[in-house]
């Protein structure tokens, strides 16, 4: 029993001979895919904590991830479609005003656009609710740009941003 014993271990010590050898190629990408540990937490005495970034370089990120300068709009342009029968709409809003678009009822709250160049794009706030439902259907920032980031989700009518006008 001991004889067949021994042969399987040496069968299986030689089919996985290749298996556990590695190149020192693999042995590099081992050391690569290791857990990497902070510094800080590291026993490593030669471990490198990696510095904080200055004032100046903490502002500058900040400005940079803040994206283009926006100057405020008096009123928005929106096209609202109903899905059913087609028919589109154009309509214009002051910021603070209410339209009625089929069982929609639309509020804007605020338009802003790219202070450097005013016909690129239009962020505008705008409140969406179910007047039949009694629920709202939208609320938050669409983009002209990009209806389809922060859509209306009705099964009939679709509104979108065209542009912010300008006092």
């Amino acid at each position: 029993m001991t004889h067949i014993l021994t042969r399987a271990c040496l069968c299986l010590l030689l089919a996985a001979g290749p298996a556990l050898a590695q190149s020192p190629e693999e042995e590099d990408l081992a050391e690569d895919q290791q857990l990497m540990v902070d510094p800080a937490f590291s026993d490593d005495p030669e471990a490198v904590v990696p510095a904080e970034p200055s004032a100046a370089e903490r502002q500058r990120a900040a400005e940079q991830a803040r994206g283009p300068e926006t100057a405020r709009g008096s009123g928005a342009q929106l096209r609202g479609l109903d899905k059913i029968t087609g028919r589109t709409e154009d309509f214009t809003l002051t910021v603070g005003e209410l339209v009625a678009f089929g069982r929609l009822e639309v509020s804007l709250a605020e338009c802003r656009y790219p202070a450097a160049d005013p016909t690129s794009d239009a962020y505008a706030e705008l409140t969406i609710t179910d007047s039949r439902a009694n629920a709202r259907l939208f609320a938050g920032w669409m983009i002209a740009s990009s209806p389809a980031l922060s859509a209306l989700d009705d099964s009939r009518y679709d509104v979108w941003v065209i542009s912010c006008t300008r006092a």
